[in-house]
């Protein structure tokens, strides 16, 4: 869809077109270091060329009215009542506790800059893939609605906004990575990111004879009411342990390998133990594949890949039937140099690198297998990685 149909869209939606402007905000794909952010650790994710397109346009109703070219629903809210999560409003949960954060970092002053505005989403990432598809509504609305008022916040405020709302409003204990991804990304770059800290650097993805191909396992898995965080308390029981041992130690990601061999053994539980030895393991993968894709080794990179995931499957116990089959099959496949779950778990999406010869190859041999065996039919997505959160600021683009 072009700006040119998602405006027509917003006409059909809303009965006029002056002064609608286009926002857009993408989904990301987490190459390796997963649920290391929410402990502080490191990750390596990078926005996609996939996302979510609002076209938004301001009022003086002090109303806010928000739809979706994707659902039915819609939702209708306004700046003087108290916002509150409905379930009924579904996805329209998410703009709407972007909304309430920003009108509580306005305060009073400058909340009176927020006066309204018409809002139409339209999505191209599968929803419910673990490709991030809440943070990206979360980002796109919050640039679009701060751009509205006038009201000047640089992307790393909506990036703790777009967090804030999901934490906070829609209940889901979810790390910083996916907004931090989707605001902050760069074109042909992975950002290696130290979630307690908020430092980063840009590695370029330089992958040339490969292709970063996602498939959707079609599973559907809900975040907020998977084990996602019950896996939180589960690490935050062990760090409590560790920390009696080693007191400066603020979260998971701070604990070296050394440290964890040293201390391992006072987390008398079975389950918590394997929890925080995948995270503190994960951590080190993580800076390890980041040097092999510097120094141009894809084959030790897709190595760790393949790692990460076998972590999550025995360690974690995030992967679940489908994502494991899908692992087994992508792997099977000569030209797949490495593959792994990607996002929470429990369904959604794997993230494999193809050599650019044997992709088709690939989804071939892998959707065969992978339909015989589960009975769904997988989705692939031969990606691109693009930048982060923006305006969409002339027609072609």
């Amino acid at each position: 869809m072009n700006a040119i149909q998602l405006r027509q869209l917003f006409r059909d939606q809303f009965g006029y077109e002056e002064g609608v402007r286009i926002f857009f905000a993408p989904g990301r794909v987490n190459l390796i270091g997963e649920h290391t952010d929410y402990n502080g650790g490191y990750v390596f994710p990078a926005a996609l060329t996939y996302g979510t397109w609002a076209a938004a346009a301001p009022s003086t109703s002090r109303m806010y009215r928000f739809a979706s070219a994707n659902f039915p629903s819609t939702a209708t809210c306004t700046v003087t009542e108290e916002l509150l999560y409905r379930e009924e409003d579904d996805w329209a949960n998410y703009p709407k506790g972007v909304l309430k954060e920003l009108l509580q970092i306005a305060g009073l002053e400058g909340a009176e800059k927020f006066m309204g505005a018409d809002v139409l989403y339209y999505g191209n990432i599968p929803n419910g893939a673990g490709l991030s598809s809440s943070a990206s509504i979360e980002l796109v609305t919050g640039l679009a609605l701060s751009k509205l008022a006038d009201f000047d916040i640089p992307m790393m405020g909506l990036v703790e906004i777009g967090q804030k709302a999901e934490n906070r409003f829609v209940g889901v204990n979810c790390g910083i990575m996916d907004q931090f991804a989707v605001g902050m990304g760069r074109e042909n770059h992975a950002m290696v990111l130290k979630c307690d800290t908020l430092k980063f650097r840009y590695v370029p993805l330089e992958i040339d004879g490969y292709k970063l191909v996602i498939t959707n396992t079609n599973k559907r898995r809900g975040l907020a009411d998977s084990k996602y965080n019950e896996r939180r308390a589960q690490c935050e029981e062990g760090l409590s342990i560790i920390q009696q041992q080693l007191p400066l130690v603020r979260n998971l990601g701070d604990v070296s390998l050394a440290e964890w061999e040293k201390v391992h053994h006072y987390i008398e539980d079975d389950v918590i133990h394997r929890r925080v030895e995948h995270v503190i393991k994960e951590n080190e993968r993580v800076l390890a594949a980041t040097k092999c894709l510097q120094d141009n080794d894809l084959y030790e990179f897709g190595a760790r890949m393949k790692q990460s995931h076998i972590s999550l499957r025995d360690l974690y116990e995030v992967t679940g039937f489908e994502l494991d089959t899908l692992f087994e099959e992508a792997s099977k496949v000569e030209g797949c140099v490495g593959t792994r779950m990607t996002g929470a778990g429990f369904g959604g999406c794997s993230v494999s690198l193809v050599k650019e010869e044997a992709v088709d190859e690939f989804k071939e041999k892998v959707a065969k297998n992978y339909s015989e065996k589960t009975g769904l039919e997988p989705i692939f997505y031969v990606c691109e990685i693009g930048d982060g959160a923006k305006e969409i600021m002339y027609m072609g683009e």
